[in-house]
C-alpha cells in the first residue's frame, strides 16, 4: 500500500513538472503570437497552468525560494521592457506572460505556508 501511495504521488508530481514546462513555454511562445491568440485564451490557460503547478507541484521545502521567485518576476514585470528598440515589446509580453502564468500558482502555496505558520505552537 505505501509504495502504491508513494508511486501515485510521484504520477501527481510528474504532472505538474510537465505543466510547469508547458506553461513556461507557452507563456515565451505566446509574447511573438500575440495578434494569433486571443487574450482571453491565453490569460485562461496560463492562469489554469499555474494554478495546477501550485496545487502539485511546489513542495513544503521550496515555498519560500518558490514564493521570492515569484515575488521578483512580479516587481520585473513592472518595468517597461517596450522601451528597448526592437526586441522590447517581446521581452515584455514575455515577462507579462510569465506573470500570469506564475500569480496563480502562488495563491496554493502562499495559502499553504500561512496555514502551517498558523497551525504551529
Amino acid at each position: 500500500m505505501a509504495v502504491k501511495l508513494g508511486k501515485q504521488k510521484m504520477e501527481w508530481f510528474r504532472i505538474g513538472h510537465y505543466t510547469f514546462f508547458v506553461g513556461i513555454f507557452l507563456a515565451i511562445v505566446a509574447a511573438f503570437f500575440r495578434s494569433y491568440i486571443p487574450p482571453e485564451v491565453l490569460i485562461t490557460t496560463l492562469f489554469i497552468l499555474g494554478l495546477l503547478v501550485g496545487l502539485l507541484n511546489i513542495t513544503a521545502k521550496e515555498t519560500t525560494p518558490f514564493l521570492i521567485a515569484a515575488l521578483a518576476l512580479m516587481l520585473a514585470g513592472i518595468v517597461n521592457f517596450g522601451l528597448i528598440p526592437g526586441i522590447g515589446t517581446y521581452i515584455r509580453d514575455m515577462l507579462s506572460n510569465v506573470v500570469v502564468f506564475v500569480a496563480p500558482a502562488v495563491i496554493p502555496v502562499a495559502i499553504k505556508a500561512i496555514w502551517n505558520l498558523a497551525s504551529e505552537r
